[in-house]
């Protein structure tokens, strides 16, 4: 089975092996990832709990990665968020402040101003990113046609600060490595000529050592459990999420 922390784990662990050194996307925007590097970079859109899981994972293998909770509910669960940070790893904002208010712009630098100060309670935050709301027609990351994240003390932002023609984009959208056809705005820029469907696919290019030698991984924590009842759920659920996002697409 797919998307479990066992397999999970085993990806970390094919990486490692096959020399790549982890960062997080804080690292990469301070200079620090150079070689064979991987950014691991989390969206918790929802079952926080989930995300604590995978950090715990990382953090026995000595890998810190970077975590981006939203302001709703089922992302944004404090003690998970200090737990998180404890083990190490970076907290980021994962914004959706233009499409929370319909595309004011002048209400949501406010907003994003406010929740960015809510999350530097728990670290001192220095990378955000935008988060797709795939139902909304609004692009959140159109809010810095009007300002600078830059002016918020913030260095970084994924999709404007990492040349992806350099680095490889590999995300599980859709609950697959490949899923660019049910994406509404996590897309990027690459002229890699690889793709890869299941977790496996990932590991046997690990172990072949034929991945690129620089690369972003995104996940989902929500996607990753061992409880086979939150695994059928989630399957379902993604099934059905991706139909639609199909639809939106075209």
């Amino acid at each position: 089975m797919d998307f479990t922390l066992k397999i999970y784990r085993k990806l970390l662990e094919s990486l490692k092996n096959s020399g790549y050194s982890f960062f997080t996307f804080e690292q990469y925007c301070l200079g620090e990832a150079d070689g064979k590097f991987v950014i691991l970079r989390h969206d918790v859109d929802l079952r926080a709990a989930h995300s604590l899981a995978t950090a715990r994972v990382e953090a026995e293998l000595g890998i810190k990665a970077s975590y981006y909770f939203r302001v709703v509910r089922q992302s944004n669960k404090p003690e998970i968020i200090k737990a998180i940070a404890a083990l190490g790893h970076e907290i980021g904002y994962h914004y959706e402040d233009m499409s929370l208010v319909k595309g004011n712009s002048s209400i949501a630098v406010d907003h994003f101003s406010a929740k960015l100060a809510y999350f530097r309670r728990f670290y001192p935050v220095k990378t955000v990113c935008m988060h797709g709301s795939p139902t909304s027609k609004i692009d959140n990351r159109s809010l810095w046609k009007y300002y600078d994240y830059r002016d918020f003390g913030l260095i970084g932002e994924p999709y404007f600060d990492i040349d992806f023609t350099k680095v490889f984009y590999l995300t599980d959208t859709g609950r697959c490595w490949d899923g660019d056809k049910f994406s509404v705005r996590d897309k990027v820029d690459a002229h890699f000529n690889v793709s890869y469907h299941s977790t496996n696919e990932v590991i046997h290019a690990a172990n072949l050592k034929t991945l690129p030698l620089q690369i972003m991984i995104t996940t989902h924590p929500q996607r990753w459990t061992d409880n086979v009842i939150e695994w059928f759920v989630e399957l379902f659920m993604q099934n059905a999420k991706n139909t639609i996002k199909r639809l939106i697409v075209k």
